[in-house]
């Protein structure tokens, strides 16, 4: 339950911060979207990265997300592995 809502709260975040972008709004830290994705919300945020076309250009999301996933994958699998969870 809890990488679901991690997950939607990402991906809502990267759509509420393109949507206040358009509007120049006060926006949603970069520090923040990133904090969520290093919880457990990388698959959600880099969803909401590629539907919402939000910070793709920005090289610590297009390269900083895909690795983030990578390394909880790796945990995953080693926390499977090692300790029968």
């Amino acid at each position: 339950m809890y990488l679901i809502a991690v997950n939607l709260l990402a991906f809502l975040c990267f759509g509420i911060d393109k949507q206040k972008a358009k509007l120049h709004q006060w926006r949603i830290s970069e520090k923040t979207l990133l904090g969520i994705a290093v919880c457990g919300g990388s698959l959600g945020a880099i969803c909401g990265m590629r539907i919402f076309r939000h910070k793709t250009q920005h090289r610590k999301f297009a390269v900083g997300l895909p690795a983030i996933l990578l390394i909880q994958a790796i945990a995953a699998i080693v926390a499977y592995t090692v300790f029968n969870l």
